[in-house]
Parts: structure tokens; sequence; C-alpha cells
């Protein structure tokens, strides 16, 4: 009998310790979630939830950046595929909390990069695009709602910390035309080797080809 009650207990304690660990993982994830706020409150996927989690992380366990991400959180996640098997991460966080994000944006992509190994990190600000007015409405479209200035501002947003210094127009043979963008020489070092991340995340956004480039400088 007295075995029989051993194994009674057991099972118990074995079950309360389940409750409490998948209680404990409930409670994280629910934590976590306030890291994200989509848009008309619509359910995040597991990627948005695997991203909300790590800034929870990051939240949490990195003095450096602890409190300046209290306040933070993104509005939808989702990851891509640049060429090959290479593949981004690509943050949209929410306008008008972008200079606050931007203020850690070195640190911040640097930790999540290690979270997600092998993959870029690119943070961009949540921009809506507003179609034209009708013909004879005295409703007037801002600037900074048109397709063009959106895809601008994505661009400044994709290479950031670095600078735009120039754009080019190419005309293929074909009659299309590609764009070429040149970055400020001083950020080479730290972004030369994203560029083709740069290109393949315009171009998965705004399906438009683009080519990054640093000016050549005279000896």
């Amino acid at each position: 009998m007295a075995k029989m009650d051993w194994i009674f207990a057991s099972t118990i304690d074995c079950n309360s310790l389940l409750a409490a660990e998948l209680y404990l993982q409930s409670f994280k994830m629910y934590t976590a979630l306030q890291k994200i706020h989509k848009d008309k409150d619509a359910e995040p996927s597991e990627f948005e939830e695997n991203v909300a989690q790590a800034l929870f992380d990051l939240e949490n366990t990195n003095q450096e950046i602890k409190s300046d991400l209290k306040d933070l959180y993104i509005n939808s996640a989702l990851q891509i595929d640049v060429s090959g098997s290479k593949k981004a991460v690509v943050i949209h966080v929410p306008y008008r909390l972008r200079k606050a994000f931007r203020k850690i944006h070195p640190r911040l992509v640097r930790e999540l990069e290690k979270k997600f190994s092998g993959k870029e990190v690119v943070l961009i600000a949540t921009r809506r695009i507003l179609r034209p007015p009708k013909k004879g409405s005295a409703v007037q479209r801002p600037r900074t709602r048109t397709l063009t200035a959106v895809h601008e501002a994505m661009l400044e947003d994709i290479v950031y910390p670095a600078e735009i210094v120039g754009k080019r127009i190419r005309y293929r043979l074909d009659g299309s035309k590609i764009m070429k963008v040149f970055l400020d020489p001083k950020a080479k070092n730290d972004t030369e080797n994203k560029l083709e991340t740069f290109a393949g995340v315009y171009r998965k956004l705004s399906g438009k080809d683009v080519v990054f480039e640093f000016p050549v400088t005279e000896p």
C-alpha cells in the first residue's frame, strides 16, 4: 500500500511540475507578445512570436539596451529569401517609434542577428501609401503618403545607419530600368557585406530592382 501511495504521490508531483512549466511558458509568451502590436489586432505568426520573444529576452537580459527597449514594440516581422540560402529578417516598427529604434539600431541589430544566427536583420518604419484623391476632390494627399515617397523612405530605413549620397536610373536594352543607389563610403566597412540583403529586401517589399554601390573616390 505504501508503494502505491508513493507512486501516486510521484505522479501528482510530475503532473504539478509539468503544469507549472506549461504555465510559465504561457506566461512568458503572453508577456513577450506585448512587444508586438499588429494592425487591427491580427494574430501574430509563429515567426513574429519568435521575434517578439527575442525582443522581450533582450529587454530582460541586456543591460546595454534594456531601458531603451522598455517602451518599444514592433508591428510585424517576416523572413525573406535573399539569394541562395541567404535569408533576412525584416522587422516593421511603428512610425512614431522610429527615432527611438534608431537610437539603439546598431546594438539592437547586432544582438538580434546573434539570436537569428546566419540571418541579417533590417528594421523598417511602418508607412501607409494613400491612393491619389479622386479628380475634383478637395482632399489633399500628403506627399509623405505617396508611393514614391514611401519607397524613398524605405530605402533610407533599409540601409540605416549608412546614408544615401546619390541615385541614378539606368535603362536596360529591353526598356526596363534599374536604380543605382550610392552609399556614403564611410559606412563601407560595416555595410559592404550587406548590400545583397539590402537589394533583396527592397525588391521583396517594393517590387523594384535596385543596386547598392559605393561611389568611386579619387586616390
